[in-house]
């Protein structure tokens, strides 16, 4: 069993279709091929990720309670479209002392006037935005920092 601090990773909605869903937009990046990049980050950061992912708001809003209980150093979410709805998960990461970093593929403020708005941004750490793949080995850096 490992000794060294974890770094939950939590993917929210339709992010399971990654590969598939919109490459124009989200890139050709499986999950599975995000997972393994930030699985071997991890390691040579001397951390061990958590990396998860839910269609169901209240799996995010259990894994953020989950991370507090264990003593997380940070978490990483990409809350996907529940960024920009999800009072729960604003308030989920508010009632937390881990820092949560926000990750986005895409940059929301170059899409849709909706996705403008982020309810996780309000009470996130940081963001990282708009490098595809990359914005969560940027996050799991920054993670490292803290």
């Amino acid at each position: 069993m490992s000794t060294n601090p974890v770094v939950f990773v939590l993917n929210g909605p339709n992010l399971n279709l990654l590969g598939m869903r919109e490459p124009e937009i989200y890139g050709t990046d499986t999950l599975d091929d995000i997972a393994g990049r930030l699985d071997d980050q991890a390691r040579e950061l001397g951390f061990d990720i958590d990396f998860r992912q839910s269609n169901h708001e209240g799996h995010l809003v259990d894994w953020l309670h989950e991370a507090q209980a264990v003593g997380a150093k940070a978490v990483l979410i990409n809350a996907g479209a529940y960024t920009h709805t999800s009072i729960a998960l604003h308030d989920a990461i508010k009632s937390i002392k881990v820092p949560v970093i926000e990750v986005h593929l895409s940059d929301p403020m170059k899409r849709e006037a909706f996705r403008h708005i982020s309810y996780v941004g309000m009470v996130a750490h940081s963001c990282f935005a708009g490098h595809g793949a990359k914005s969560y080995e940027l996050a799991l850096d920054a993670a490292a920092r803290l």
